[in-house]
């Protein structure tokens, strides 16, 4: 009797060939050279500032006008051939991930050309800061800064806010390019498998609509609370994006103004919520679709019952004398940093150690996916909750069927085994940037809470990064790692972190 031969082992798929790495990269170079082309007129709204300011500096918008504009159509004309194809599921990651860390470097320019002594490891900082909606800075003196190097900051984080991607792939069809992959890619949460309208650009473009509308809003709101123009303009752009870029060193606190906090509150709220549910309630002219969305709902419960806490512990340890007080500051507060704005109406850090650690916990989960914030988003912490109950369930009764359900959805096993391995990588991220910036020699205050807060997108935080001071403070290395978790954070983590993988550029 013959004796079966085990199957012989497959050997691993050979990695590409230069040639064939290079026919495989460069329809993705022709996207990416397209994205910087569609970059290049962000720089003309600072340059006509500058020239209607007659600051002087307008060479250093137009000559970043220029290098983006030359160098995206040059790439973008040698690129164009016989290789174009429709972008891959990997195309896209490599292409999201490409886009976010190269755009920022050209978004430097005008900073390395108009601030005196800034070094290109800073300027790319506050670059990545401004993109991925976070706000976190380097930059001190904001009072007495140009008009239009204030407005370049805020643009950047009003255009990150929703996404340079999502604009992109409302226009580049109109290039010839399919844009489906590059939402799917960049797109967090539940907005990533959600068609709002047949067309992904029709998409985009209705995303982009909401999201015009709703600055144009928060501009009236805030001039009509006290704010001048251009105040309102640029705090409209950083309060949507959820990036809290200021003019002014003292944040919101440099109005000292009720109704300019309750504006910001109202818009910051407006922003965490999932903008697909904006756009149902547009265009159903309702608000069913608010009452539909169990995620927003467990971001309102925990922003205000956070909110009353907070309020009731600061008036209880005797901080403000007026409860009144301490429910203005405490909401403001922490709505600013449990959405990942970052703005601050005080200086919390002088608070009793549990409220501005309770806030960076908030920051964490406490926005909806789909929405300009960061964090791991409401709905994964909501998954990980229900499915932490199951497993509580199945000890006690092993036999049973316990579904896991969000409202009427039944969250699938795959799901659950996503999040799981989202939730692992981030905070194997956290806990990898901590070790990095504490083998710098940071204290453990600020090596933790920076890169919390640069991981969930948030801008501030506590010790020699606090809501008073700036990340000027740290060395180059613990710039470049911060840096680096701010892209990881608006990301995603996975997006990024795939390139990693040498599945990934096998064939």
């Amino acid at each position: 009797m013959a004796i079966p031969l085990p199957p012989l082992r497959q050997p691993p798929p050979p990695a590409p060939r230069p040639l064939e790495a290079l026919r495989r990269v460069l329809p993705v170079v022709h996207v990416l050279a397209a994205a910087v082309l569609l970059f290049s007129p962000s720089f003309l709204a600072p340059l006509a500032l500058s020239l209607l300011e007659g600051d002087g500096a307008h060479d250093a918008y137009l000559a970043g006008f220029l290098a983006t504009f030359v160098t995206g159509l040059f790439f973008f004309l040698a690129s164009r051939g016989r290789h174009r194809r429709e972008l891959q599921p990997r195309d896209g990651f490599l292409l999201v991930s490409l886009v976010w860390t190269v755009i920022p470097a050209f978004a430097t320019i005008p900073l390395l050309l108009q601030v005196e002594g800034m070094s290109f490891t800073d300027a790319y900082f506050e670059t990545v800061s401004g993109l991925t909606a976070s706000g976190a800075t380097v930059m001190s003196g904001l009072d007495h800064l140009p008009a239009a190097l204030n407005l370049w900051r805020c643009l950047l984080i009003w255009m990150g806010g929703m996404g340079i991607i999502v604009l992109a792939v409302a226009i580049l069809p109109l290039l010839g390019v399919g844009g489906s992959q590059l939402f799917k890619a960049e797109m967090p949460g539940a907005m990533k498998d959600a068609k709002l309208t047949p067309r992904i650009a029709d998409t985009a473009k209705g995303l982009w609509l909401v999201y015009v509308a709703i600055t144009l809003a928060c501009v009236l709101a805030y001039r009509l609370a006290g704010m001048g123009w251009m105040d309102a303009l640029l705090h409209a752009f950083t309060t949507c994006g959820l990036g809290g870029f200021s003019t002014h060193d003292a944040s919101i606190g440099h109005f000292d103004s009720p109704a300019i906090e309750a504006a910001g509150v109202a818009f910051m709220l407006v922003a965490s919520i999932n903008f697909a549910t904006h756009f149902l309630a547009l265009r159903r002219r309702g608000i069913r679709a608010y009452a539909a969305d169990g995620e927003a709902r467990w971001v309102l419960a925990w922003l205000a019952g956070s909110s009353l806490l907070l309020a009731a512990f600061l008036y209880g340890t005797g901080h403000y004398d007026s409860f009144a007080t301490a429910v203005r500051h405490a909401t403001f507060n922490v709505v600013s940093i449990a959405t990942t704005t970052g703005y601050a109406s005080v200086d919390y850090a002088q608070w009793p150690v549990f409220a501005p650690v309770w806030m960076i916990f908030l920051s964490c989960f406490v926005t909806s996916s789909g929405s300009t914030g960061g964090g791991i988003k409401m709905i994964r912490a909501v998954v990980l909750f229900k499915q932490a109950v199951r497993e509580m369930s199945r000890i006690i009764h092993p036999r049973a069927v316990v579904p896991v359900r969000i409202g009427e959805q039944l969250i699938e096993n795959n799901v659950i085994f996503a999040v799981l391995a989202f939730m692992l990588m981030w905070g194997g991220t956290i806990i990898a940037g901590m070790m990095l910036m504490l083998a710098s020699g940071l204290d453990v205050v600020t090596a933790v809470t920076a890169v919390v807060a640069c991981v969930n997108n948030m801008g501030p935080g506590l010790g020699a990064v606090g809501p008073s001071t700036t990340y000027a403070t740290l060395s180059d290395f613990q710039t470049w790692v911060c840096t680096a978790a701010m892209l990881l954070g608006r990301l995603e983590l996975f997006t990024m972190l795939v390139l990693l993988t040498p599945a990934f550029w096998r064939k």
